[in-house]
């Protein structure tokens, strides 16, 4: 079994925000697989909690941050019920979500952030189908302009869509946005 990727271009970009908003509290990262982002937050010093569905995959985080040292908690949790997300409303000085989307969820993300919170999201959209990889069905890709509506209630710093200029190429939407 091999580690976690290294960190998206997008959340290296979004670094001096991230540290800044470790002040008002832990991140959160939605999702967050082998734990890419997660591993890279805790970097930066910030106490991590990493959620996520699959048992393997949070096992491994476990062990990587453990060999680095580094402070991430998992949680085993479907985010993809009306449960929504298990944390204390306000409680997250920033929240993770990269390559995932669940629009019932967009609500419970604003409400987990903190005054000041910052957002870093960044998923597929449609577009995505005529490059090949990534999800193929509608309900996991973005229309156009759709992430940032979805998060209309929080200042935006930041928004990108289109093609990546990576190997290969994808179509994504990023966001840094923040809760005021």
């Amino acid at each position: 079994m091999h580690g976690p990727s290294p960190p998206s271009p997008w959340f290296l970009a979004q670094r001096a925000r991230l540290a800044e908003a470790l002040r008002r509290g832990p991140v959160l990262d939605l999702a967050c697989g082998r734990g890419r982002h997660a591993l890279a937050a805790a970097e930066l010093g910030a106490a991590t909690l990493a959620i996520d569905r699959d048992a393997a995959a949070l096992s491994a985080l476990k062990r990587a941050a453990q060999a680095r040292n580094l402070p991430v908690q998992t949680l085993r949790a479907d985010l993809e019920t009306p449960l929504g997300i298990p944390v204390k409303t306000g409680s997250c000085g920033a929240i993770l979500v990269f390559r995932f989307l669940y629009r019932p969820l967009a609500a419970a993300i604003v409400d987990a952030l903190a005054p000041g919170g910052l957002l870093l999201y960044e998923t597929f959209t449609l577009e995505q189908r005529a490059l090949g990889g990534g999800p193929r069905r509608a309900e996991f890709l973005l229309a156009a302009d759709e992430l940032r509506t979805l998060f209309s209630n929080l200042e935006i710093l930041e928004y990108t869509e289109g093609r990546s200029a990576g190997d290969p190429p994808e179509c994504l939407a990023q966001l840094a946005a923040r809760r005021v």
